[in-house]
């Protein structure tokens, strides 16, 4: 049997062409990032980001689209992690300006680079940017590290 942790986040976008992000603090994944979370065993993965969404920054989302997976292995923890990916331009609601989560803040989608990302997230955006790749599994490698393979 698979070890196996679901997780999701989803990229906001507003008309202006900012994207929500998420400064993570005292987390395993610290840097700024996009808000989501730990899918329930009891919830669609659907729900999951409605509900990961509202609770991290106060906002309704609605007109998820589906953008692709993300996936690693672990050895160390012998554990195989999933993380859902979805993007919308469609929500509600007044910003919480910082939860338990960290600080949330808007920001163009090309200056995301100038941020201190969350580790793995610049190579995360390719599969929220472009709709002809689905996943990106990050294979671990004893000498060269992390590698990204696009599918």
């Amino acid at each position: 049997m698979i070890n196996v942790s679901l997780m999701n986040m989803c990229m906001i976008e507003d008309k202006e062409g900012n994207v929500l992000v998420q400064e993570r603090v005292n987390k395993k994944w610290n840097g700024v990032a996009f808000p989501g979370g730990k899918i329930e065993n009891k919830e669609s993965i659907y729900a999951s980001v409605i509900r990961e969404v509202k609770e991290e920054t106060g906002l309704d989302i609605s007109s998820i689209n589906f953008c692709g997976i993300k996936d690693w292995y672990e050895e160390k923890d012998d554990k195989k992690f999933l993380i859902f990916l979805f993007k919308t331009n469609i929500y509600k609601g007044t910003l919480i300006d910082e939860t338990y989560e960290g600080k949330n803040f808007w920001v163009k989608k090309d200056d995301l680079k100038n941020l201190k990302l969350a580790e793995g997230f610049l190579g995360d955006m390719e599969l929220f940017l472009n709709n002809e790749t689905f996943e990106i599994f990050w294979e671990y490698d004893e000498v060269k590290g992390w590698k990204k393979n696009l599918y």
